[in-house]
């Protein structure tokens, strides 16, 4: 009699291997939450000579995992098809520790496929993605049958669902002071519940836990403390604490680590991984203050990484995630070591290839109506529309027409991986051009696409990264080649229709043109960049003024990417000055913040000395709040990150002279975390904020502080002094100690 089977529609919440194959959490449309079953074979794959793999083949049968043998033909990205050893293993737990053997018992193999993520094979193989609707066939043991998507991750206003979120936050950072007590905010309402006693709090909480059932637990401090400490408080009082959902999995933890990433040190937080549900450290995880859970969602279904990884990756993992993803697709091996090396090159090759961005020196001062343009997604848009991928850059011959390095017609591996997000990420930006910011979806799809940005961003130096999967520097030179050239096409346009061009930097231009201030004014020479280009371009604004600002050092050298300005919306937009810098003080950044909201009223640029008055006033009350201790410590607070052990500091550095601090306190950190400390009269200068003793406000460093202050007024007013024809503005107050700033010399 044939078996019954049921079909059932939800939301994909979770996957993870059990004993004999998947669990797949579902969140039915009924609102029911469910563990499904899901056989699911997997497979690793090994190169090497044939007497190698025979020898290999003899070993794998003598395993307990008996996994199944056979020789296939399969693709190597980097040198085509290839013979090759399959293992498949019936029970997905069983791979990593045959793996682990195998590589340890044969070192001198080429492995395949051995360390990709489950769910990333789950994806592959059945076109489905966390947080997917999904229509799936049960049978009456509740085992998956079948299972498909019945949305694509590039659709836009994907239905969310109706998930249930649990917040727990302590009452104050662990690394400062000791909380004693946790914020929860449930559905309906916020309260607090105090630690002690802990076996009260730990009724509590599972009663919140049960009642609730939440599919997220958004924790701060949840990684590196709150979590841990409940379970040790569910140790000591015996009674079990259930944070998973699933009851047959056990509470996974990740240990911190430090490692070097695009050119800085970074530190990652241990974790604490739940199963059936999720668990979110808003401070562990990567741009969540960019991007929220909006963000994560977009990751987790363009990724197909599971929710409370991809929160806590790099963007560099998830355009890898995205890669691999691809390739199973396309049925292309995914290396377990990279072994690929760079072709050998003479130095003047060397040098003509790895040229980097193009940059251009700014036009130092201020500038009047300057439309800023840039191309979309630049490098992105280059790998796609030009079919650039580490298997596609044919070595050594350029294009003849353009002498740009040549590409092989069929198209490669990241073009196919860039493409649909590059179609969506343009999609969303067409929508916030043309929605209200009042509209429910604005806020959702900025989210989006910052999340988007910055897998973008990544997958250009992920190119050209070392350890890459599918990295080849030569097709990272080559897509900035391409951007250079594409750039240089815009300024000859831009200069052939009349515009002056201000600056350049590696994928935008800004550009003048006397009586060319509306949007209509740029929109043919949108069209001939884009005719001559062939890549998505944008105007990103059109400027009442901007001003580029000058080095520190000599003010008479430009600096590239030192700059601020006005929109004509209103909008203010900087870079690289004392309000973006995450060492710089709030009491510091929000002064230099107001001042340029102040200044970003006036009509144009002209009208700017009507508002020195309203500076002044505002600098003499902030200074005068400094001097009586008016000031909250917390806002006085400067961060730092940590960049190597404090012991290798050959300079006592104020951040080292607080590390030292905090060690002899018993708090410790590693390279990558930030120390946080306020500068402070006499020796050592400096207090670190994370101590156990506060501060006494009036041992607070006025002197120091308004001399920062006094560099970030001199970063925003030093253009209207140029303008006014006045001598330079040396400091705005000689005497530090007593003299407040004085603008009368603008007025």
């Amino acid at each position: 009699m044939p078996e019954k089977r049921n079909e059932l529609r939800g939301w994909l919440l979770d996957i993870f291997p059990d004993e004999q194959g998947l669990t797949v959490w579902v969140l039915g449309e009924d609102g029911k939450r469910q563990a499904l079953h899901h056989d699911f074979s997997i497979s690793f794959y090994v190169a090497g000579t044939a007497s190698q793999l025979r020898e290999l083949w003899k070993w794998l049968l003598l395993q307990p995992e008996n996994p199944r043998l056979s020789r296939e033909e399969r693709c190597d990205l980097f040198i085509g098809n290839i013979s090759v050893l399959a293992v498949e293993l019936v029970y997905p737990s069983d791979l990593s520790p045959l793996f682990n053997r195998t590589s340890q018992t044969f070192p001198n193999l080429t492995y395949y496929n051995a360390d990709i993520p489950i769910t990333l094979q789950y994806a592959a193989r059945y076109n489905v993605f966390p947080l997917a609707g999904c229509e799936i066939k049960i049978d009456m043991q509740a085992h998956i049958t079948d299972i498909r998507s019945i949305h694509s991750p590039w659709e836009l206003d994907l239905p969310l669902p109706p998930l249930s979120v649990l917040s727990l936050e302590p009452e104050c950072d662990p690394f400062h002071a000791t909380p004693t007590k946790v914020h929860i905010q449930t559905p309906q309402a916020r309260f607090t519940l105090s630690l002690e006693p802990a076996r009260v709090f730990i009724i509590s909480l599972c009663a919140l836990l049960k009642r609730h059932d939440p599919d997220l637990i958004l924790s701060a401090w949840g990684d590196t403390w709150l979590l841990p400490r409940l379970l040790q408080m569910s140790k000591e009082t015996g009674i079990d604490l259930p944070l998973n959902r699933d009851p047959d999995q056990s509470i996974k933890h990740r240990d911190a680590r430090t490692y070097y990433a695009y050119g800085q040190v970074i530190h990652r937080g241990k974790q604490v991984l739940l199963a059936g549900r999720w668990h979110i450290d808003i401070h562990n995880a990567v741009m969540y203050h960019d991007y929220g859970l909006e963000g994560i969602w977009e990751l987790a279904r363009v990724t197909g990484l599971p929710v409370q990884t991809v929160a806590r990756v790099s963007p560099g993992t998830g355009i890898s995630s995205m890669q691999i993803v691809t390739a199973l697709k396309e049925g292309v091996l995914a290396p377990w070591r990279k072994q690929q090396a760079e072709h050998t090159r003479s130095i003047m090759d060397l040098i003509r290839s790895d040229m980097g961005g193009l940059v251009f020196q700014p036009t130092i001062g201020l500038h009047r109506d300057v439309a800023e343009i840039d191309f979309i997604s630049m490098y992105p848009s280059v790998m796609a529309r030009f079919n650039i991928s580490p298997e596609t850059i044919l070595p050594g011959i350029r294009d003849q027409n353009t002498d740009l390095p040549a590409t092989s017609t069929e198209q490669g591996l990241i073009p196919k991986t860039l493409e649909p997000l590059l179609r969506k990420r343009i999609a969303i930006k067409m929508q916030l051009l043309t929605i209200s910011k009042w509209d429910m979806r604005y806020k959702t799809y900025k989210a989006q696409s910052a999340a988007h940005k910055w897998l973008l961003v990544t997958c250009f130096g992920y190119l050209g990264y070392k350890n890459a999967r599918f990295g080849k520097i030569e097709a990272h030179e080559a897509v900035t080649a391409y951007g250079r050239e594409a750039l240089l096409r815009a300024k000859e346009a831009a200069e052939d229709m009349g515009f002056t061009v201000l600056h350049m930097y590696v994928d935008g231009l800004w550009v003048q043109k006397k009586g060319s201030n509306k949007v209509q004014d740029l929109q043919p020479l949108l069209d001939e960049i884009l005719n001559r280009t062939g890549l998505p371009i944008a105007l990103d604004g059109i400027y009442r003024w901007i001003s580029f600002l000058p080095s520190r050092l000599n003010k008479n050298v430009p600096v590239a990417n030192r700059y601020f300005g006005v929109f004509q919306s209103g909008e203010i937009k900087c870079r690289g000055i004392e309000l973006r810098r995450h060492d710089t003080p709030k009491f510091i950044s929000e002064i230099q913040n107001e001042v340029l909201e102040l200044l970003a009223r006036s009509p144009d640029a002209d009208h700017i000395s009507e508002y020195l008055p309203k500076i002044q006033s505002l600098i003499d009350g902030k200074l005068y709040d400094l001097r009586h201790q008016r000031i909250p410590l917390e806002k006085l607070i400067v961060r730092q990150t940590l960049s190597r052990p404090v012991n290798e500091y050959r300079v006592p550095s104020p951040a080292a002279v607080a590390v030292r601090q905090l060690e002899g306190a018993g708090k410790f950190l590693r390279p990558g975390q930030t120390v946080r400390f306020i500068y402070t009269l006499g020796e050592p200068g400096v207090y670190a904020w994370d101590l156990e003793q506060a501060l006494d406000p009036k041992k607070v460093s006025v002197h120091v502080y308004k001399t920062l202050l006094d560099r970030a007024m001199e970063t925003v007013m030093q253009p209207f002094v140029s303008m006014q024809a006045q001598p330079f503005l040396p400091l705005f107050f000689s005497d530090v100690g007593n003299t407040s700033i004085n603008f009368s010399s603008l007025l």
